[in-house]
C-alpha cells in the first residue's frame, strides 16, 4: 500500500484488522484516530485496555494491535497472527516484569 493510501485511513476500523469491537475499545481509552494508536507502543495499549475494562483481553488483541501499528508505519497490511512471536516475547516480559515486583 502506498503513502498516499495511508493518507486516507482515517478512522480506527480503517485499519487492518481492526473491528468496531476493538475500535470502541480503543476510544474507550482515548484513542480515536489511528495516528494516536502508532504513537503509542502496543504492549502499553493492551495493558491500558485491561485498566479500562476490568479484565485482561485475549493476547490476539496485542497481536492486533501491533499488527496495526506495523501497518500505521509501514503499509503493509498483514493478518494479526503473523505478529504472534513477536506478541508472546512482549507479554513474556510484561510477565516477568510482575513476577519482579511482588516481594
Amino acid at each position: 500500500m502506498s503513502t498516499s493510501k495511508l493518507e486516507h485511513v482515517m478512522q480506527l476500523e480503517n485499519l487492518p484488522n481492526i473491528g468496531k469491537s476493538i475500535a470502541a475499545d480503543l476510544r474507550a481509552i482515548g484513542i480515536l484516530h489511528p495516528h494516536q494508536l502508532a504513537d503509542r507502543e502496543a504492549l502499553e495499549v493492551y495493558c491500558a485496555l485491561e485498566g479500562e475494562m476490568g479484565h485482561r483481553h485475549d493476547p490476539c488483541v496485542l497481536y492486533t494491535l501491533i499488527a496495526a501499528q506495523h501497518f500505521l508505519a509501514s503499509g503493509e497490511a498483514l493478518p494479526w497472527w503473523t505478529f504472534t512471536e513477536q506478541g508472546k516475547k512482549l507479554l513474556a516480559s510484561l510477565s516477568h516484569g510482575e513476577q519482579q515486583r511482588v516481594p
